[in-house]
């Protein structure tokens, strides 16, 4: 399961050691949890009922965030149950996902699958990290590309070539070629649009056009620049300067305006309720605005944006909620109040590639899962190369 460096406020519980071993951040209570509470709970269930085996797992912690038990570990048995499922039927995961999806949790015997075709995503690589997920000074944590391309393949052969091209362009600058925690380079920079210069000058230099071949994205993770105070302003080192709510959303419009970005995440802190409704008013409609820890995968938070009329898309990390069940109630919300759908890794990712599975799965329709470097990142990657080419031949 994997973990997040910049976590919002309303997420499920990770239950962590704490102590010396391992920093404190050991897992050995949650592993137990599994290995005892949750083991004799399940034993004997129905493995293709996913909705009974989260509802005990749920009931069996007891708590709204599941700090008994762990989000990790309940999450962690939620999701093998899926695979194990699927590799008794002898399907791929994708599959069995959607199968569960479209029947309410539960795999039917002689279930067959909807005859649509399945969607395969627009994917988002994280190429200049700032913020938490870097020790440098960009204040923006995430910047990416979306080449614009159906496939899979050309995609990640897109955003690998000007991969190389930022890095060969930040070392001719003679500044600092280190990765961030999702594989992106972290320079440190005169502001913050200087990130954007340099990415649209790879895209260049790999011989791609940025609004035709690539278009950019924003996590600006505005949460961790928020100052509530009297001013209740957010900050922007690298820019040295404090705006509100307004000030920010007018400095997006104008980078929409001289950039080629589709896609902003975390404009606004998660409880500045007040400034997403204005920014989604202003700005709404000629950007996706994705929530992330302003709904943290949670239906009660969802609703909330819908009935305010809050951003339009909604952002999709399970670990944020905890189980496959919940997971999917919050994509089913979201998409049937007119959001759209984007499936997440987090900066502290493992080798497992459930997401490339779940974002084809439910249909989603996005995925981000990094920079296309370092193991974590490119097992996602490739797991969705597989499926691919799985449905084109």
């Amino acid at each position: 399961m994997p973990s997040g460096a910049s976590t919002g406020t309303f997420e499920a519980h990770e239950l962590r050691d704490g102590g010396k071993a391992f920093n404190g951040l050991g897992v050995e209570k949650a592993i137990k949890n599994v290995e005892t509470d949750i083991k004799e709970a399940l034993i004997g269930q129905d493995i293709f009922d996913q909705n009974k085996i989260d509802k005990i797992l749920i009931e069996l912690d007891g708590t709204k965030n599941k700090t008994k038990l762990g989000a990790n570990a309940i999450l962690g048995v939620s999701a093998a149950t899926t695979r194990v499922a699927a590799q008794s039927l002898g399907l791929p995961l994708y599959r069995y996902i959607r199968g569960i999806f479209e029947q309410d949790g539960r795999w039917q015997p002689g279930l067959k699958l909807s005859e649509d075709g399945f969607l395969l995503p627009k994917m988002y690589f994280n190429i200049l990290n700032g913020g938490k997920h870097a020790d440098n000074n960009v204040d923006i944590q995430e910047t990416m590309i979306m080449p614009n391309h159906e496939s899979i393949a050309l995609n990640v052969k897109i955003a690998s070539e000007v991969y190389v091209a930022l890095k060969e362009i930040i070392k001719s600058k003679k500044l600092n070629v280190s990765l961030g925690d999702e594989g992106g380079y972290a320079p440190d920079l005169e502001s913050n649009t200087k990130a954007l210069d340099l990415i649209i000058e790879a895209v260049s230099r790999a011989g791609y056009k940025a609004g035709k071949d690539i278009y950019l994205a924003l996590d600006v993770a505005a949460s961790e620049l928020y100052k509530n105070g009297n001013d209740e302003k957010y900050i922007l080192g690298s820019d040295n300067i404090a705006l509100t709510s307004v000030q920010l959303t007018s400095l997006y419009k104008d980078l929409i305006t001289n950039y080629p970005i589709v896609s902003i995440e975390d404009g606004l802190a998660e409880e500045d309720w007040d400034g997403w409704k204005m920014m989604t008013e202003r700005i709404g409609n000629i950007v996706q605005l994705v929530g992330d820890d302003l709904f943290v995968t949670n239906v009660e938070r969802i609703q909330k944006g819908i009935d305010l009329k809050i951003a339009n898309s909604v952002l999709i990390k399970m670990n944020q909620i905890g189980t496959i069940t919940e997971t999917f109630e919050a994509i089913k919300l979201a998409r049937s109040n007119g959001y759209k759908i984007f499936v997440s890794h987090r900066s502290g990712e493992t080798e497992d590639s459930y997401i490339a599975d779940l974002v084809v799965g439910t249909g989603a329709g996005q995925i981000k899962a990094g920079a296309p470097a370092r193991g974590e990142r490119t097992c996602k990657y490739n797991r969705l190369l597989e499926i691919e080419r799985e449905l084109i031949e």
